[in-house]
């Protein structure tokens, strides 16, 4: 899994107003993890935000603010009520915990000391690595939600040693704003990050301050940052067999892990052969293809496609002329497989 981009619905440690219309942009952008603060918006309006998330597909997240023990609970008994996915933040675990039990919730707590509001991080790296351990060790803690970015320490060095010293995800929270923090994030192995505050406020680098846009942008650079961008788009196969007349001379128009998607024109007979591991698909794009067996013919149409396992002899002909075939096939694949011939390619060309 690559790294996980949590948008938070928050502003100085408080759920926004307008967190619903916010959402709504949300979702059309097609973010998948969505959170909130346990302050901010009534009770009931909470609730309803969480079951328009989930609604919505995303996972639901909820950051707990207070830090004294008796808010926390409240804050956690909250959280089982209005039914989130995933509980981070807080430090009273010894309190939290009984209230999570059996709820399915995922809890993922502060480690270190946390102070104010908003909330900032103090304490050493080594004090909050071994915090960070200690919880990490604890059954239903699920993973740690690190201020690293609120932190009078050093954000990098701390990322980096949190994760090393524990087994479990680690959320990165406060104060990510642009690709090169994501990059860092990524690299120190966490398991995910969160942003509020700089997108709400069209501060992330993006074309437009737009929430909408300012998304795109986040999820364009996660998934960058996790090797998640295609360099490839569509073509045409129109265009693709314009390229070349030649006859029974395959060409490569692509790959799908060990296959190779690769684009034939027949004219008459082929060779009689087979292959000894490898099956192919014949698709047949334009005119009549004759698949030649020793105990039958089968016709294809434009269209229509055939799948010939490997060990099985065969001929292909084409029928009236011409005929456009579509092939997908492994990238072992000898167009005359084990009869070699005249007719044998073995660099394939690539269109």
């Amino acid at each position: 899994m690559g790294l996980r981009f949590i948008f938070m619905l928050t502003r100085n440690d408080k759920t926004v107003e307008d967190a619903e219309q916010h959402l709504a942009t949300a979702l059309a952008a097609g973010v998948h993890h969505i959170g909130f603060k346990d302050v901010g918006l009534p009770f009931e309006r909470l609730k309803d935000l969480n079951k328009a998330i989930k609604d919505g597909g995303a996972t639901s997240y909820l950051e707990v603010v207070s830090l004294d023990k008796e808010s926390e609970i409240a804050s956690a008994k909250a959280a089982v009520e209005i039914g989130v996915d995933i509980l981070l933040g807080g430090t009273n675990v010894d309190a939290v915990l009984p209230v999570l039990k059996d709820t399915g919730i995922q809890y993922f707590p502060f480690p270190g000391k946390i102070e104010g509001h908003p909330s900032v991080l103090s304490g050493t790296i080594d004090e909050i690595v071994e915090s960070a351990e200690q919880l990490a060790a604890r059954d239903g803690v699920h993973g740690l939600d690190l201020l690293a970015y609120r932190s009078t320490e050093n954000g990098t060095g701390l990322m980096a040693a949190v994760c090393v010293a524990v087994d479990k995800p680690v959320i990165i929270a406060g104060s990510i704003g642009s690709r090169d923090r994501i990059e860092i994030v990524r690299k120190s192995g966490a398991a995910g990050f969160t942003i509020g505050t700089a997108a709400l406020d069209g501060d992330y680098p993006a074309d437009s301050p737009e929430l909408e846009m300012q998304l795109r942008a986040i999820q364009r650079d996660v998934a960058g940052v996790n090797d998640h961008i295609s360099p490839y788009g569509p073509k045409s196969l129109v265009q693709s067999f314009a390229a070349f007349t030649d006859t029974w001379n395959p060409r490569i128009v692509g790959q799908v892990n060990n296959m190779h998607v690769k684009l034939a024109k027949f004219d008459g007979a082929f060779t009689w052969h087979y292959h000894e591991s490898e099956d192919e698909l014949f698709f047949v794009h334009k005119g009549r293809l004759m698949i030649k067996f020793r105990d039958r013919d089968e016709v294809i149409n434009e269209g229509e496609f055939i799948v010939v396992p490997h060990g099985v002899e065969h001929c292909p002909v084409a029928l009236d002329g011409v005929c456009e075939v579509m092939l997908f096939e492994p990238t072992s694949t000898l167009n005359t497989g084990t009869a070699v011939d005249e007719r044998t390619v073995s660099d394939l060309e690539h269109v």
